[in-house]
C-alpha cells in the first residue's frame, strides 16, 4: 500500500519533470546559441500549454510555479553580500535607490492611466526597477493569486527579457554616441538594464572597468529586492503595518544574504547556491509558461507592452539626467566611490 507521501509525490512529479525538461532545453539553446534562457523557457513552455489541463501534470506544474519559484528567490541571497553594498559610496547608492523608487512609482501611477490595474504597474515597475524576470517572479509571489496574475507575470517576464536583450545591444552604442566616459556608461548600464546577465554582457562589451561598475550597481539594485517585497506586502492589501509577517522565502533570502556576508561561506559553495537558484527560477518560469495560453497573453492588449516600454524609457531618461547633471562620482581602480 502506497503511503500518502508517495502518492502526493507521484501527483507532483510529472508536472515538475515536464518543467525540468523545458528548462533543460531552454538552457541548451542559451548555451549554444546565446538566446536568453528565461525567454526560451517561456516560449518552449507555451508550446506545451495543452499539458496544463492534464490532471497528471497540473498539480506538479502549479507547485513548481510557486514553491520552486520561492526557493529560487530565497537562494538569490547567496549572490549578494554586504561588501557589494559598501563597494560604492553612499551618494551613488542613494541615486540608485531614488531611480528605483521613481520607476516603481511611475508604473503604479501610469497603469490606471492606461486602463490597467495598479497592481500590474507595481509588478512591471518593480521588474524594470530591480532585476527583471527574477523581480517579477518574486513580486508576483506576494500578490493576490488568480489567472490574471499569471498572465500578467508571464507577459512581464517576456517583455522585460526582450527589452533587456535589446538594451544590451543598443545601450553601449547610445552611450558612446553621447560621448559618455566608461565610468558613466558602466553606471548607466548597471542602473537601467533589467536582467543581470544582460548587464554583465553590455558592461564588459565596453571594457573591464565599465563591466565592474555595471555589475556592482546592478547588485545594489538586486539587494533592494527584500525591501521592495516588504513594501509590496503593505500596499497590496495582503498585510498591514501592525500585523506584518514576512513570507518564509523573503526571510530565507535575508538569511542567505546575511550568511554570505559573514565570509564563512566559501566561494565555491556560494557559486553552487547561485547556480541552483538560477536553475530553480528557470524551472519555475518553465512551469509558468506551460500554464499560460499564448492567446490569453495576446488578449491582454498593447497597453500592457506600452506600460513596460514607458517604464524602461523613464528609467533611462532619469538615469541619464542624474549622470549628466552633476559629477558626483570618481573612478578609482574600476570601482565608483561616492
Amino acid at each position: 500500500m502506497n503511503s500518502p507521501v508517495a502518492v502526493q509525490t507521484g501527483k507532483l512529479s510529472r508536472g515538475f519533470l515536464l518543467a525540468c525538461l523545458v528548462a533543460a532545453a531552454a538552457q541548451f539553446l542559451s548555451d549554444h546559441y546565446g538566446a536568453p534562457a528565461m525567454l526560451m523557457a517561456l516560449l518552449i513552455g507555451i508550446a506545451f500549454n495543452f499539458m496544463a489541463t492534464d490532471a497528471r501534470c497540473a498539480p506538479g506544474l502549479e507547485m513548481t510555479s510557486r514553491t520552486v519559484l520561492r526557493a529560487g528567490v530565497a537562494l538569490l541571497g547567496f549572490r549578494l553580500s554586504i561588501a557589494d553594498l559598501s563597494a560604492l559610496g553612499f551618494r551613488s547608492f542613494a541615486v540608485v535607490i531614488g531611480l528605483m523608487a521613481l520607476t516603481i512609482g511611475f508604473g503604479i501611477v501610469m497603469a490606471p492611466l492606461l486602463k490597467r490595474r495598479w497592481r500590474f504597474g507595481l509588478l512591471t515597475g518593480g521588474s524594470v526597477a530591480i532585476c527583471g524576470a527574477s523581480a517579477a517572479l518574486a513580486i508576483s509571489a506576494l500578490l493576490p493569486k488568480g489567472k490574471q496574475l499569471e498572465q500578467d507575470t508571464l507577459f512581464t517576464v517576456v517583455a522585460v527579457t526582450a527589452l533587456s536583450t535589446l538594451a544590451m545591444i543598443f545601450y553601449p552604442v547610445l552611450f558612446g554616441l553621447l560621448g559618455l566616459t566608461d565610468a558613466q556608461s558602466g553606471f548607466l548600464i548597471g542602473a537601467t538594464i533589467h536582467d543581470v546577465a544582460q548587464v554583465i554582457g553590455a558592461g564588459y562589451s565596453i571594457d573591464e572597468a565599465a563591466g565592474n561598475i555595471a555589475t556592482i550597481i546592478k547588485l545594489q539594485r538586486v539587494m533592494m529586492l527584500p525591501l521592495v517585497l516588504l513594501v509590496v506586502i503593505l500596499v497590496s492589501g495582503e498585510g498591514s503595518a501592525g500585523s506584518l509577517r514576512l513570507p518564509g522565502f523573503v526571510i530565507a533570502f535575508l538569511g542567505c544574504f546575511a550568511l554570505n556576508s559573514t565570509g564563512l561561506v566559501s566561494e565555491s559553495l556560494a557559486a553552487l547556491a547561485a547556480t541552483l537558484s538560477g536553475w530553480l527560477l528557470l524551472i519555475a518560469i518553465s512551469a509558468l509558461g506551460v500554464r499560460t495560453s499564448l492567446a490569453a497573453v495576446f488578449n491582454l492588449g498593447p497597453r500592457h507592452l506600452l506600460l513596460i516600454v514607458a517604464e524602461t524609457v523613464f528609467l533611462l531618461v532619469m538615469a541619464l539626467g542624474s549622470v549628466v547633471s552633476r559629477e558626483w562620482w570618481k573612478l578609482e581602480g574600476g570601482v565608483i566611490s561616492g
